[in-house]
């Protein structure tokens, strides 16, 4: 499966935005997608993820309530939705996927197979 991640921009602090990730390919297989992120000079580090179905999802504490991963499986699409940015949310964002039919959710990097390119996400203050 390729994955397109998308809606990156420069946002002042206290704004939103809300990222995607186009999944092409081998679509008709479930996959557990997840979010991560890296900012420069530092390790890639998990954001979000949510099962194949949609009805499990486990956040980063960092993120927890200003973040929400959901899915459109219809449309093969994986949306982060991210307000009351920080500047320390500024990283590139990467979206990941994982076959999976078990309903498990992965928080770590290691666990996804596929990952798309990267959106740039900047947070002035």
């Amino acid at each position: 499966v390729q994955l397109q991640a998308s809606g990156g921009g420069l946002v002042q602090a206290g704004g939103s935005l809300r990222l995607s990730c186009a999944a092409s390919g081998r679509t008709r297989n479930k996959y557990v997608m997840g979010w991560f992120r890296q900012a420069p000079g530092q390790e890639r580090e998990f954001v979000a993820t949510i099962s194949g179905s949609g009805t499990k999802t486990y956040y980063a504490e960092s993120v927890k309530g200003r973040f929400t991963i959901s899915r459109e499986n219809a449309k093969n699409t994986v949306y982060l939705q991210m307000n009351s940015l920080k500047p320390e949310d500024t990283a590139v964002y990467y979206c990941a996927a994982q076959i999976d039919y078990s309903g498990t959710i992965y928080s770590a990097s290691w666990e996804y197979a596929y990952w798309g390119q990267g959106t740039l996400v900047t947070v002035s203050s």
